[in-house]
């Protein structure tokens, strides 16, 4: 069996209300990252600023930028310049009024692989989102870059296997999952170690059940109100495909650089065929809201 191991980059960081000190944060984690080897890096969700969704302001709409926009130029260069896949989160402007929470994949040479627009997109309380993004309409997607195929989802998408599932279906290696989550101060002490498990084992769940490995990007620090704000909790994290975390951070400013052995996806699936037993003749109902 022909086997590729490939070393994946996390980024995890905190962020400042400086939009262009961030940038360069995830710019020298980046480098720092490539410089232990890692040929993929991810950056968390929406890197160049607080997480804003706290609150409903159109003020912030003046984050967005265009998909080609100063951070994927600037990652772009950097990709290149270092020969490594850079995955790019982004406050997308896509037109007057229409806003995604978005990434690009930056291939190798620069060039951008693929683009990805979340597709579930939360409301809850400090999750505001909904106010500023317009859910994705380019589908699920896998982008073969220089070094494996692999698939892009955002934060809230983390809950939902059918996204996991349509997108190792189009050949992803690797699912990665920019990420902004983290404790309200009301919740942490009740349900705080539930809430960072479940978190962790549905995601667990999507590697195991699709044969492949995924890794998650989240920020660390508390932004907001130190009383009704939100404690990101860091803590990005690698599976394989049989779900056994290679690697966690903790909750601290820090890269990881974590080999993944792209061979363990076919004996994995060799042991586990799930994709051969599916039924997919029995599906057909996955399409309903519900069925009452």
């Amino acid at each position: 069996m022909k086997r590729a191991t490939v070393r994946v980059g996390l980024t995890q960081f905190a962020m400042s209300g400086n939009t262009a000190e961030n940038l360069e944060t995830g710019i020298a984690a980046t480098r720092a990252a490539a410089k232990e080897g890692a040929q993929i890096v991810c950056l968390p969700e929406l890197f160049r600023s607080p997480y804003f969704c706290q609150v409903e302001d159109p003020e912030y709409f003046e984050l967005a930028e265009a998909a080609n926009g100063e951070s994927t130029t600037a990652l772009g260069k950097i990709a290149k310049e270092l020969g490594i896949v850079v995955v790019a989160p982004i406050f997308e402007r896509r037109a007057a009024g229409v806003y995604h929470n978005s990434a690009v994949v930056l291939d190798a040479d620069g060039s951008a692989a693929v683009h990805y627009r979340k597709m579930h997109i939360p409301d809850d309380p400090q999750y505001y989102e909904k106010f500023y993004f317009t859910p994705g309409d380019l589908g699920f997607k896998a982008a073969k870059t220089k070094f494996a195929t692999i698939g892009i989802l955002i934060c809230w998408d983390q809950w939902f296997p059918e996204g996991a599932r349509l997108t190792a279906l189009r050949g992803a290696e690797i699912l990665f999952y920019p990420t902004a989550i983290g404790w309200l101060p009301v919740d942490k002490p009740v349900y705080g170690d539930d809430q960072h498990s479940a978190w962790e084992t549905v995601q667990r769940g999507h590697a195991i059940a699709n044969g492949v490995f995924l890794v998650a990007v989240n920020r660390v620090g508390t932004e907001g109100d130190p009383k009704t704000g939100i404690e990101f909790w860091g803590r990005s994290f690698v599976a394989d495909p049989q779900g056994v975390v290679l690697a966690r951070a903790g909750e601290t400013p820090q890269n990881l650089v974590v080999p993944c052995d792209l061979g363990r996806i076919e004996e994995v699936r060799r042991l586990w065929p799930f994709l051969r037993d599916r039924r997919i003749d029995a599906y057909s109902d996955i399409t309903s809201r519900y069925l009452d």
